[in-house]
């Protein structure tokens, strides 16, 4: 790997078209990836994939101008001090925040590139290019809201807001639901059943501990391992999988931690004072994402909650 200050001029050339050939097929990936759900989105990077092979073209014809046909292949990560980027198609479905972020650090980037290119260049023509493009990255986020007036009328915005969100709810929501759902119920038959079985609240605490470790870790597996999100749009398995275990953990330790206090009556108190927010939660969630009447949510959710709360007390007292 070289330092960019041991580059030659035409390496630096070199290097720039890699760069901008780089980045032209990324907005592409982009455009292609989010073209179904976010046509809207798509265009714009589109435009910015015609600037990109602009500035390409621009380069190529001034690099062969100055040093002959043959451009060297340097590519960034032949050269430290660069940014490693993930490959486009490694997180797909695309997700506009994501998309958007990585096209911002990538034009912060490349106008950097060209300043500092630039800056130590001694031929004037090669110069006046870099120089030029430096500005034009600058300016590509006037481009950008430029083309979003362009393209993203108020109704498309609408439509690609109403897309993102069903694609949140498939990617985070759902998984996360369910795992808060199981973490929740599923382990207030231990917990509770220890509590009234010893009376004492460590040992609900170490029972309830496990319970919710144990069922994360094996929600989080069942997740991910359910399917690869390419045919069903749910996001990278292993994404899903974090969700998913993690608010199963989440769900089950809300009500154990309770019983690290010593007295057993406050303990249980206070545990049963959590459950009843939770299965709050779990409703407000149905209701808010999955749109199901609150009345319907409630019974559902508090049915389930006490069956199981009542199945933990009965066996704990046997």
């Amino acid at each position: 790997m070289r330092s960019f200050d041991s580059l030659s001029q035409r390496e630096v050339l070199a290097l720039a078209i890699s760069l901008e050939e780089e980045d032209e097929r990324i907005y592409a990936d982009f455009a292609d990836g989010l073209r179904e759900d976010f046509p809207a989105t798509a265009a714009i990077f589109s435009g910015m994939r015609e600037e990109e092979s602009g500035h390409r073209r621009r380069l190529i014809e001034l690099s062969q101008a100055k040093f002959g046909d043959h451009i060297p292949l340097i590519r960034r990560q032949d050269v430290r001090g660069f940014v490693d980027r993930k490959p486009v198609w490694l997180f797909r479905p695309l997700r506009l925040e994501t998309v958007r972020g990585t096209a911002e650090s990538m034009e912060v980037e490349t106008r950097r590139f060209y300043e500092r290119a630039s800056a130590r260049s001694q031929d004037a023509s090669i110069r006046q290019l870099l120089d030029d493009l430096a500005q034009e990255e600058r300016g590509h986020e006037q481009r950008a809201e430029e083309l979003t007036e362009d393209k993203l009328r108020p109704s498309a915005k609408e439509q690609e807001d109403a897309a993102n969100r069903r694609l949140f709810v498939l990617q985070i929501v759902q998984p996360g639901l369910a795992g808060l759902m199981d973490g929740s119920v599923s382990t207030l038959a231990p917990v509770f059943a220890a509590a009234f079985a010893t009376h004492r609240p460590w040992d609900a605490f170490l029972v309830g501990l496990a319970a919710s470790i144990g069922a994360g870790i094996s929600m989080g597996f069942a997740e991910a391992l359910s399917d690869d999100g390419s045919l069903t749009g749910r996001g990278h398995p292993w994404m899903r999988g974090l969700v998913c275990g993690l608010m199963t953990a989440l769900g089950g330790i809300g009500h154990t931690l309770p019983f690290m206090i010593p007295s057993f009556r406050a303990a249980l108190t206070a545990a049963i004072a959590v459950v009843v927010v939770e299965l709050g939660l779990i409703t407000w969630i149905r209701n808010r994402y999955m749109e199901t009447p609150p009345l319907s949510a409630a019974l559902q959710v508090g049915l389930g909650g006490a069956l199981v709360f009542a199945t933990g007390i009965l066996i704990g007292s046997s």
